[in-house]
């Protein structure tokens, strides 16, 4: 069953989305987050992509309270990245309500920690955020290049245990221009048991359908529903079909 997976990116408590990781380039779409999560929930949708973009700079939690109020006030699925550095945060997400959440720029940074999560939280609980630049793992909200090869990446996680991978193609988020198809046909061929969800790039309705035709887990929607290349009645009649 392909997962339908809109995105809520916060800062300040608000609902905005960057391009390219940039803060600079930050656009607010709405003051509550939690009515945005009802409405995809009222939508047929059953999970939701939160992001800590405060926290994600701060390396700490700074949202909490909002992925506890969306996750009692909504049945989402929620998983929850930003700030998730440290065992503290890691049981922060959880108690707040996070069914996964997204280690990313730590992955890279403290493996080890990472792979100690997945031996006690299980891998249904820790998904990999795999974000890349030229197939490259790129770290810090993406402006820091590793060196580190994307393949080689999910080789190592893939042999700690490692079930779910978000990956992002730098160079596609935010600019509506279509995802990476080339990429996550690459981390198929070479981790078919993965089970990947696309992120950046969606552009629209097409897209989604493609994406969902490469027989990958699912696909993260975020600025193609905000700027409105994508409407909440498209997003929940493809739910609807790719749950039958």
């Amino acid at each position: 069953m392909f997962q339908l997976i809109p995105a809520i990116d916060l800062i300040g408590g608000q609902c905005v989305r960057l391009t390219q990781g940039d803060y600079a380039q930050k656009k607010v779409y709405h003051s509550d987050p939690l009515e945005i999560a009802k409405e995809f929930e009222g939508a047929g949708i059953q999970r939701l992509h939160l992001v800590d973009l405060d926290g994600a700079k701060a390396k700490k939690i700074v949202n909490a309270h909002v992925l506890e109020r969306i996750a009692h006030g909504t049945n989402l699925h929620i998983d929850f990245g930003g700030g998730v550095q440290s065992d503290e945060m890691i049981d922060m997400a959880f108690s707040a309500g996070a069914k996964q959440i997204t280690a990313g720029s730590i992955a890279v940074r403290q493996p080890e920690l990472v792979r100690a999560w997945l031996k006690k939280y299980g891998p249904d609980k820790i998904i990999l955020g795999a974000d890349a630049q030229h197939e490259q793992i790129a770290v810090s909200g993406w402006q820091e290049n590793s060196n580190i090869s994307i393949f080689d990446f999910l080789k190592d996680y893939c042999a700690a245990g490692v079930k779910y991978v978000i990956s992002t193609d730098v160079a596609k988020d935010g600019l509506l221009q279509g995802p990476s198809f080339d990429l996550y046909e690459k981390i198929q061929a070479q981790e078919p048991e993965l089970q990947l969800i696309a992120s950046g790039g969606v552009a629209c309705l097409d897209d989604l359908y493609r994406l969902r035709d490469m027989n990958i887990f699912g696909v993260i929607v975020g600025k193609a529903f905000y700027e409105g290349r994508i409407s909440l009645a498209e997003l929940a009649t493809f739910a609807k079909e790719s749950t039958c």
